[in-house]
């Protein structure tokens, strides 16, 4: 295969782009724009170029499904092309979760009334040791397009092993990725092999569980691993021998080591890069190196470390760039690990973190201000260069150094990502080279050593690598020989144009496909009146260029397609009425150029909410148009839009009603699972052919969620619900609904994207957590990505870390923009390693713990009960609290003994516990409960906790003392409140802030002066029972509670709801609810709580 040259080869070096995420040269306002202020403005038109070798067709991709009956296994046929597979060598793991639980402990909990001492320990923990299912026989594959570029890797020849699921369902999908993957469990980011590999194994991320043991299974995540179906001694596959002067990267590809020029490729891990060893000869023989981040200038770490060449002693030829007199020493004081010490001496600055606390008496823990995340312990020129919390943080800001540490904090270790986040500033670089580690593709970033101008070594594996030619420039400063002072070395988080070698074809063109249920219950609820018109409105915003393609598809108990062929005089509709075997009537007519085809568009927008106003049709054939849209996008993947509003009914994927609702407020027998995996198979093949699915449920009625949300779960799209929506009946549901369609249709997106996390070599992961299908074991498959998602993964110490004192983690998401460029994502957190229990407990992050808590007690939900979930979440605060007063505290005093860092971590386990999620005794609709599941699945950590434990402010004396001003706007910053009924008075208002509701409950005796210049009225019984809008009045006060209220909405992925509350609302029930101090009739107070947790610690 031909081998292309870098894009834009022979142009002058990197041009460096500082990009302004309002994207205001489009207009849209969360567009991606083009890259503004070129630093070097001649170099970028040259460098974003893309090879023009690469094929320029969309081959169509469906799989020819065959079915083995006799061993239910279905495969999607096909095989690899010549030349394309690497063999990578199994590496053994031992993916052992943190233990969160020792003993038994309380399935529910009970008021004191009924003498919580009597109340029996039954088993339930997050911890090792469940026995998972035997591997079942579902496999996922594509066929091979022969010479085409868009190829994915063959199903493996060995028996299959299960891939990732979240979900328990008869069938498990593996993810067909090279042989090796399959048979290993390998962790992200390692990079050397074991000298005696025992035998290698298989992680199940994600498979449910077997029949519950006598004792409760962990979370998912805690499984021991699975042995590998391998012939009993398998030898270990092997790279081929590279040559002398040129690398086997981390693809496979022979790529030449100073320009990063790399050969086309036929699968997505390939592009992107494994955290898998490619040459063993050549790291094996890296000399043993202080894993310190280097000698630096004390204003711009890392610098040049004073070390002795070691360019004969790694296989690599020599540096072709030679000093008189050898590396230049730099006596600066060391930074980095090389200053810290074991008593945690920054901690010094924060006497706060020392602090134990007893929670009972010291219950008001709750700060006034929003909670900050724990600052590592780390030095302040490090520091300054990690990467932003918002973007990307860990459960434990200090890592223990070994796996036995872990287990003995009882503290979950992840990681918690909101990777495609709106950013202000985002610093892009435009070159022909992207500097990456040869053994484990990771990016260079602020935290890896340079040893001189020369090499640098990665942070992630200390493989010593060359620095390319090209890097030696800075566009900055325009000085030559400063590499550690490039923007890729002093951000934690950039962005690279992506050249031609990161494409497996063209970029895709932006592809939006809306798919509208149209039968009478849908129109009786109005909602096509509000979509249509909110796509009118926005068309011209939706993210795209002049390639950007559209198309629309209805269906009731039919099928119908709207040909928008440029030269016709109005849209002509076809209808599909067998629904059994669907096809596309006239494929070039359906999804036509927006640009080309936009007054048809807009004349069918217009007509199409009055074509079945006279329909009478119930039916609902919602698989059958989903398998049509499907078709009708597979050539190019994009962006597929469901609105259904009911169960779907006819044909395949059809449901039947599952919900009892004298069942509601139990936490047994509920129907968590989906009840067919259709919706789950179709979101598989939706995966390979890079199309994602966005579900917006309008329904008054059970829609059974938990299977139709399978369909964006897996293809990587979100859930949108809107219950009991009506046009006349329900207004604020529409307001909702046009707000967020609005920043829907708007946000930037991301086409055909890849996610990877690596992590230094000695943590592994082995969970994900959010939206995706795992394509082969740590490389989550995204086909839109959007700056409202978030995910988690789990982690843990494979191997000691004792001889090192920092670790680091990297993300690199991989995707096509709304304008075609192909970009990369990359974000790195760096973290101190710990040698004791005291300093993992001080170093812990109690919201990002929560988090990840959250997310695996829905998978506990799923795989086994909504009770077990509950008495997990329970036992999480048990453990660690008792590890913490066993083997921390020198003197056991009386009370609930607490660090200070896990101040809040019962709170927000209480508050998890009453989250509409997890909570019992309530009436919550199923759907509604299968809803708050898929949100703690796929939102950032920050709205997460929001929804959690909700914030309360008393607003009826908004001042401007504390303000805070943005864009010349006054902001009130009022005291965040405990949320308990004890401090609300009758005589003041108080807003509510449930992430995606707003509440402002007023007091019978609020002050009239409040009344008048707030809400516009008299008296207090002027005020509406509920009122949804608030009064934009000429007064000071009106304009402090709006700019307020409108400060908390923006940026949300849900618009949240303003709803004003009177005294005697039955809206103060749900107000009243949310006060997770308080005692209701199902679930403890706050003090009773801490009773609860104390008794059990002390045992």
């Amino acid at each position: 295969m031909s081998q292309p040259g870098p894009p834009g080869s022979g142009a002058a070096p990197a041009g460096l782009q500082a990009r302004d995420g309002a994207a205001a040269a489009s207009g849209a306002p969360y567009s991606n724009g083009p890259v503004h202020s070129a630093v070097m403005s001649s170099q970028v038109a040259v460098n974003q170029g893309y090879n023009s070798q690469l094929p320029g067709s969309y081959p169509h991709l469906i799989p020819a499904k065959t079915l083995n009956p006799a061993s239910g296994q279905s495969h999607y046929g096909g095989s690899q092309g010549p030349g394309q597979t690497l063999h990578r060598p199994p590496v053994a793991a031992n993916p052992v979760a943190p233990s969160l639980h020792s003993g038994p402990v309380p399935r529910t909990l009970v008021p004191a009334s009924q003498s919580p001492a009597a109340t029996p320990r039954p088993s339930g923990g997050f911890l090792p040791g469940a026995s998972p299912l035997p591997p079942v026989n579902w496999q996922h594959s594509y066929p091979s397009m022969g010479s085409q570029m868009n190829q994915y890797p063959p199903a493996p020849s060995q028996p299959p092993v299960p891939g990732n699921t979240h979900l328990s369902t008869n069938h498990q999908y593996v993810s067909s990725g090279d042989p090796s993957l399959q048979n290993s469990y390998v962790k992200s980011g390692s990079a050397l092999p074991l000298r005696n590999p025992p035998q290698p194994t298989t992680f199940q991320p994600g498979a449910p569980p077997g029949p519950p043991p006598t004792r409760v299974p962990p979370l998912e995540g805690g499984l021991p691993p699975v042995r590998a179906l391998l012939p009993p001694k398998a030898p270990l596959r092997t790279a081929p021998q590279p040559s002398f002067n040129s690398v086997v990267n981390q693809e496979g590809i022979t790529s030449n080591t100073n320009n990063g020029s790399m050969m086309a490729r036929s699968s997505y891990d390939e592009i992107e890069g494994g955290g898998f060893l490619a040459t063993p000869q050549l790291a094996t023989k890296n000399p043993q190196m202080s894993r310190s981040v280097g000698y630096a200038y004390p204003s711009l770490p890392p610098g040049y470390q004073n070390t002795a060449p070691a360019s004969s002693a790694t296989g690599m030829p020599p540096s072709s760039f030679n000093y008189p007199s050898g590396p230049q020493a730099f006596p600066q004081t060391p930074l980095g690990a090389n200053h810290l010490t074991a008593s945690m001496s920054g901690l010094s600055l924060h006497p706060e973190g020392l602090r134990v606390v007893n929670l009972l008496q010291e219950r008001k823990m709750l700060p006034s201000t929003p909670l900050q995340p724990p600052v590592p312990n780390l030095h302040e020129d490090i520091q300054k260069l990690n990467c932003n919390p918002e973007l990307f943080r860990c459960t434990l800001t200090s890592i223990p150094q070994t796996q036995a540490l872990l287990n003995k904090a009882k503290l979950p270790l992840g990681l918690l990502l909101h990777p495609f986040k709106d950013l202000v500033q985002l610093p892009v670089v435009t070159s022909s080279t992207i500097v990456r580690c040869r053994s484990c593709r990771t990016y260079i970033n602020p935290f890896v050593s340079f040893l001189d101008q020369r090499r640098w070594k990665c942070n992630l594996c200390y493989r010593i690598n060359d620095v390319p030619e090209e890097f030696m420039y800075n566009p900055l400063t325009r000085v030559y020989g400063e590499p550690h002072r490039r923007p890729e070395v002093q951000n934690a988080t950039i962005e690279f144009m992506a050249p031609s070698e990161y494409m497996l074809r063209p970029p895709q063109p932006p592809v939006y496909l809306f798919v509208f249920d149209v039968s009478h219950n849908a129109v009786e609820t109005g909602y096509l009146n509000s979509v249509c018109q909110s796509l009118l409105d926005n068309l011209d915003l939706l993210p795209g260029n002049t390639r950007t393609k559209i198309g629309f598809i209805t269906f009731d108990s039919t099928i119908h397609f709207y040909s928008l062929q440029e030269g016709l005089s109005q849209p002509q509709m076809l209808i599909i009425s067998d629904i059994d075997d669907v096809f596309i009537p006239m494929p070039e007519n359906l999804l036509v150029n927006l640009n080309e085809s936009k007054e048809l568009v807009q004349g069918l927008l217009k007509t199409l909410p009055q074509m079945f106003t006279k329909s009478l049709e119930t039916q609902s054939a919602l698989g059958p148009a989903l398998q049509a849209a499907f078709k009708l996008m597979s050539p190019t993947g994009g962006r597929m839009s469901v609105f259904q509003t009911q169960l779907p009914t006819l044909g395949v994927g059809a449901l039947k009603p599952r919900e009892e609702p004298n069942q509601r407020s139990s936490a047994k027998e509920i129907h968590l699972t989906p009840s067919t995996d259709f919706y789950k198979k179709l979101a598989l093949d939706c995966s390979g052919q890079q199309v994602a699915v966005d579900l917006f449920l309008l329904s008054g009625q059970y829609s059974d969620l938990a299977s139709l949300g399978c369909i964006s779960r897996y293809s990587a799209g979100s859930v949108y619900y809107y219950p009991s929506y009506h046009h006349q009946h329900n207004p604020v549901q529409v307001q909702k609904l046009q707000k967020e369609l609005q920043r829907y249709l708007t946000r930037k997106i991301g086409f055909e994207a890849v996610m990877r996390i690596r992590c230094t070599k000695g943590l592994s992961i082995h969970t994900f957590h959010g939206n995706f299908f795992v394509r082969s074991t740590d490389l989550l498959s995204l086909p839109n990505v959007n700056p409202d998602a978030g995910y988690a993964v789990q982690m843990s110490v494979e191997e000691s870390l004792t001889d090192t004192q920092l670790v680091s983690f990297q993300s690199a998401l991989l995707y096509t923009s709304s304008k075609g460029e192909r970009r990369i994502r990359v974000h790195t957190l760096c973290l101190p390693v710990v040698a004791t229990l005291n300093e993992v407990f001080l170093g812990a992050d109690v919201q990002a713990i929560s988090g990840l808590l959250a997310n695996m007690a829905v998978d506990r939900s799923v795989t086994a009960s909504l009770s077990d979930a509950r008495d997990a979440l329970v036992n999480a605060v048990i453990d660690s609290l008792a590890a913490y007063r066993s083997s921390v505290l020198s003197n056991q005093q009386p009370g609930l003994m607490v660090p200070f860092s896990l101040r809040l971590f019962p709170l927000f386990v209480l508050a998890l516990l009453k989250q509409k999620s997890f909570q019992t005794g309530t009436n919550a609709r199923l759907d509604e409960r299968i809803f708050a599941m898929c949100q703690v699945k796929n939102q950032p950590l920050v709205h997460l906790m929001l929804t959690t434990h909700p914030n309360l402010y008393r607003v009826d004396n908004l001042s401007d003392e504390g303000a805070l001003n943005i864009n010349d706007r006054t902001i009130p910053q009022p005291p965040i409140l405990q949320l308990s009924v004890e401090n609300l008075s009758r005589d003041g208002a108080f807003l509510m802030d449930g992430g995606s509701v707003l509440m402002l409950w007023v007091g019978k005796n609020c002050a009239q002066h409040f009344l008048s210049q707030v809400l516009g009225v008299q008296n207090y019984a002027s005020i509406p029972q509920i009122g949804t809008d608030l009064p934009e009045l000429d007064t000071p006060e009106s304009a402090r509670m709006i700019a307020f209220i409108s400060w908390l909405r923006e940026q949300r992925p849900f618009f949240p709801v303003l709803y004003i509350i009177r005294d005697e609302s039955p809206m103060k029930a749900s107000f009243l609810q949310n006060m997770v101090e308080d005692r209701t009739e199902s679930a403890l107070s706050y003090y009773e709580f801490l009773l609860h947790i104390q008794q059990q610690v002390n045992k």
